[in-house]
């Protein structure tokens, strides 16, 4: 650990951390119903002695601490849980059925309560203001929701805005890159229309399930035969739901559709043709009504600005002497995150960090992880066996949080 007056007492404190975190994994909330996260979050604020502002977009909840004269440098973590059933076999597994936090948002609020922690306690180590955000139902774009309850107005405007995401990269590793960081994202809900009927029948009804299958299959080409081999999309179709007996042609089937691009160029052509194939498939099923394609989550291409990059680049790689990494494309994956700074006017930088147990890393070198990606055995991000390690991740999220925060607070 560096020798920054901000983390005096950290190592003390990481017992507390670790038990907050177990306690919050085994406690997921949805999208949205983040209560019980929310009233912790706010109660341990308090207690450090910052000015806390809950129910923002919701559930959110906000902590100003102003420390002198100086910068104010937004810290954001996002809090809510995914409807998947845990099977990490963890002792502190989930104890809601059926929601697990499976993308890692407990040790994000874990990390930014052991930054804000230190902050509190260290306040002879910095100066300005910090605003820390806790962000509700970031799976389904909660940072608008916040943005919209008036947070310009109602709290300091940031210099900076900075916030990280644990992933399935070796514990300890930290890494970012400049420019375009993750994928946007469109979310549409495809309603395909038949004519139901008895299934021993189906040449007096217009099958949607059918239907449904050759939409998905056809689907499948977007990516492969209209998207340049250089540039980056992702189709899936993660939802179908149609009918309710297997002797029963339905009326309707329902499709949810992810789409995942890095520029615009490529998010317009992959849109547009997702709705000419339903369409399509639709007039050659002989549907009798047109389907409907409705729009239900949009998030923006991450980008980092590229000068506040390279100031928590070079924070990070002297707090983790040879343990930062450089992206060299985009991930696939999305963020709201950025709305913030787009919103705020103020230049954003969003970092990763690994979280997977050292030992299932044993033959693989960073420069293959940053090559060839995370290989395929490892637990993924919204996968119902993903479980960090807490340690080091809880320290190395806490410090990496105060690093990047220090160039702008330090005095």
């Amino acid at each position: 650990m560096s020798t920054s007056p901000l983390l005096t007492g950290l190592r003390e404190r990481l017992p507390e951390l670790r038990a907050l975190y177990e306690d919050i994994h085994a406690h997921p909330e949805l999208s949205f119903q983040e209560v019980r996260t929310a009233a912790l979050v706010a109660e341990r604020l308090r207690a450090q002695g910052w000015e806390v502002t809950e129910e923002v977009g919701g559930t959110g909840v906000v902590g100003v601490l102003a420390n002198g004269d100086g910068p104010v440098v937004l810290l954001r973590a996002d809090m809510d849980a995914l409807p998947v059933t845990e099977r990490t076999g963890l002792p502190y597994a989930s104890t809601n059925d059926g929601v697990m936090h499976a993308c890692g948002h407990d040790m994000h609020v874990a990390w930014l309560l052991g930054a804000t922690g230190q902050l509190a306690a260290v306040r002879d180590g910095w100066r300005g203001t910090v605003v820390a955000v806790f962000q509700p139902a970031e799976e389904v774009g909660g940072a608008p929701k916040m943005l919209a309850d008036g947070f310009a107005d109602r709290f300091p405007r940031p210099d900076v805005c900075l916030a990280q995401h644990v992933a399935g990269a070796p514990a300890g590793l930290v890494g970012t890159r400049a420019g375009a960081l993750m994928a946007g994202a469109d979310s549409l809900r495809v309603t395909l229309f038949g004519r139901g009927g008895h299934g021993s029948t189906p040449e007096a009804t217009v099958d949607p399930v059918v239907l449904a299958a050759a939409v998905v299959l056809r689907l499948q080409t977007v990516v492969s035969r209209e998207v340049a081999a250089g540039q980056q999309a992702v189709v899936t179709v993660g939802s179908i739901h149609g009918g309710t007996k297997d002797n029963i042609i339905p009326d309707s089937v329902e499709l949810k559709i992810n789409i995942r691009s890095t520029t615009a160029a490529v998010r317009e052509r992959v849109l547009a043709a997702v709705e000419r194939i339903v369409r399509a498939e639709a007039a050659a099923s002989a549907a009798p009504v047109e389907p409907e394609i409705v729009p239900v989550d949009s998030f923006p291409v991450t980008h980092n600005d590229p000068e506040a990059t390279e100031a928590v680049q070079t924070a990070l790689a002297a707090e983790f002497p040879g343990l930062t990494f450089e992206l060299t494309s985009p991930v696939p994956n999305s963020e709201d995150f950025g709305a913030f700074g787009t919103a705020l006017g103020a230049p954003s930088v969003f970092w990763f960090v690994g979280g997977t147990d050292l030992a299932l890393y044993a033959d693989v070198d960073l420069e293959a992880l940053v090559r060839d990606g995370i290989p395929p055995q490892i637990p993924s991000n919204h996968s119902p066996h993903f479980a960090p390690v807490p340690d080091p991740t809880i320290e190395t999220g806490v410090r990496a949080l105060l690093a990047a925060a220090a160039h702008w607070l330090t005095p």
